[in-house]
């Protein structure tokens, strides 16, 4: 029989055990599943928990919230751990900054490796990630590209998850994301100077639903400072594959052709001026042509594309020192947020001539 005094202490050592064994991470249980589960008193489950809280092991989230867990359990600390990353697509496994932090990982004594399929390849649907998760042994997790409400799911699961990319600001996820919006700006407002007021930004779904994310604001908000009236136009809705670009292209160049385009992802660059150059419109003659990001194959095209560039260096150091902080036990939730800047090419010019 336990002695009334001593029954908050006692569930705050099983409670302790509990999280050192690894049964829960992420968020801890509520207080009512934890009182239908111990069979005692709301009050003495919140004594627990608050001392848990004392001790570090638990972090309050305000009032009527799931606290978070801090501590890492003990199954994983100080050991190699099996790292898993959930790419956006299949070109990411060719890319050199997954390369070499597979490398650099293996050299920390870790693991590592691509999950079976990607996330377009899921088409971002979080019951198949979430199956894809369960499947897999891994310790921890390297999410690219995540769309926030995937980014949010993996926080409140039990393996830790780092963010590299994707709508992870205000989401309590470690990560690293370079920061673009001062070369958008720079950007934007060099076409401006150059005459344009037709301006196109062609992104991928998951950064403009169920919201814009922050660069997809930041670029609406620069065109209205800029006397341009902003809409659908300026940030059309498609279908993100190789189908729907050309779709996408055709029906923006019919009726009220777009003097700049600017392109969030390298693939959607290539495929856009391949398909706009059989059609004999070509860049910066006839449209100007920008992408959000640099890629390999940029270095062989002529003129040099216009871009905006970061060093990859930062993601891969921020991902080695994230897991080994989680195979110490230390929960590590930071976010690096990385330079960028805009490399002015050859693919923007003036307004073509009607």
């Amino acid at each position: 029989m336990l002695k009334t005094s001593s029954v908050a202490e006692q569930v705050a050592q099983h409670l302790r055990k509990e999280l050192e064994q690894g049964r829960w991470t992420g968020l801890m249980p509520g207080r009512n599943r934890l009182v239908e589960e111990l069979g005692v008193n709301g009050r003495t489950v919140e004594r627990a928990l608050e001392r848990l809280e004392q001790e570090g092991l638990l972090q309050s989230r305000g009032r009527g919230r799931r606290r978070r867990i801090k501590l890492v359990p003990a199954k994983i600390r100080g050991q190699g751990l099996n790292v898993k990353i959930l790419h956006y697509d299949k070109a990411d496994q060719r890319t050199d900054y997954f390369l070499e932090s597979i490398f650099r990982l293996h050299q920390s004594g870790h693991r590592a490796s691509f999950a079976e399929k990607s996330l377009r390849e899921l088409n971002f649907d979080l019951q198949r990630v979430a199956k894809l998760v369960g499947k897999a042994r891994a310790d921890a997790w390297i999410v690219a590209g995540g769309p926030r409400a995937l980014l949010e799911w993996f926080v409140g699961q039990p393996t830790p998850a780092f963010a590299l990319f994707g709508r992870m600001r205000n989401v309590p996820i470690a990560g690293v994301l370079p920061d673009k919006l001062e070369a958008i700006g720079a950007l934007v407002d060099r076409l401006v100077a150059l005459g344009h007021r037709r301006i196109v930004n062609i992104v991928a779904e998951e950064r403009r639903k169920p919201t814009f994310g922050v660069p997809e604001r930041f670029y609406m908000e620069l065109l209205s400072r800029h006397g341009i009236q902003s809409g659908s136009y300026n940030l059309p809705d498609w279908e993100g594959t190789p189908e729907g670009l050309p779709r996408l292209l055709d029906s923006l160049f019919k009726y009220t052709p777009p003097t700049a385009l600017l392109l969030d992802q390298a693939c959607y660059f290539c495929a856009a001026r391949d398909h706009l150059a059989r059609k004999e419109i070509v860049a910066p003659r006839d449209v100007s042509m920008a992408c959000y990001e640099w890629n390999p194959l940029f270095d062989w095209f002529r003129p040099e594309i216009t871009h905006i560039d970061w060093d990859p260096r930062a993601a891969v150091n921020r991902i080695v020192k994230w897991v080994n902080n989680i195979s110490r036990g230390k929960d590590d939730r930071r976010k690096n947020i990385t330079w960028a800047q805009l490399i002015e090419g050859g693919t923007i010019g003036p307004v073509p001539k009607s």
